[in-house]
């Protein structure tokens, strides 16, 4: 029966919800609290559905809270630009498609939220790499076992679950856990 499939999905999502550590969303959320104040920029990463998750959290964060709060976070989404994209994958490597953006437009301070399912994604894996040589903060919203970001990032907050769907719907819930804390918090 259909509704059994749905079900059953709406269960896996209420677990993987209650694998979350509050207190490491707690960290990145102060982190995005000191970049509102301190005006600096938040970078988003991610492949597939995480590619198109690191967008809308960028809108989000952007958007979302400066239109309610009059207190903007300076974010970006390194996914956004198909031109950037395609040149550097192209002319360079897949995998620098997001350290290469990182190297030229972040700072020291600055903040990277590397969004992926299995955490071993090279280009996610690089764009930690040197969000870290530049003096950035490193957090990562990650799945199933946290690969090597797990290992690599600041703050990795890590809900196991091997399941790609539900793995992407977390980023998303942890984002807007946040984003509706912000909110309550600059308004």
């Amino acid at each position: 029966m259909t509704t059994d499939s749905f079900k059953n999905y709406g269960q896996r999502i209420q677990q993987a919800v209650t694998k979350i550590d509050y207190e490491k969303i707690n960290l990145l959320a102060n982190g995005l609290w000191d970049a509102l104040q301190t005006k600096k920029q938040v970078f988003f990463c991610g492949n597939g559905g995480s590619a198109a998750n690191a967008l809308h959290m960028a809108n989000d964060f952007l958007y979302g809270i400066g239109k309610r709060s009059h207190a903007i976070i300076r974010a970006h989404a390194l996914t956004a630009n198909q031109s950037i994209l395609t040149c550097l994958a192209n002319d360079i490597s897949y995998d620098e498609i997001f350290s290469y953006q990182l190297e030229a437009l972040a700072q020291k301070d600055d903040i990277l939220i590397a969004l992926s399912g299995s955490g071993n994604s090279p280009n996610i894996v690089k764009a930690i790499q040197t969000a870290k040589i530049i003096g950035m903060k490193a957090f990562a919203i990650l799945g199933y076992d946290g690969g090597r970001c797990l290992e690599i990032a600041d703050n990795s907050i890590h809900i196991p679950i091997n399941d790609m769907q539900i793995s992407e719907d977390m980023q998303l819930v942890v984002g807007h856990m946040i984003m509706q804390w912000l909110l309550s918090n600059s308004g």
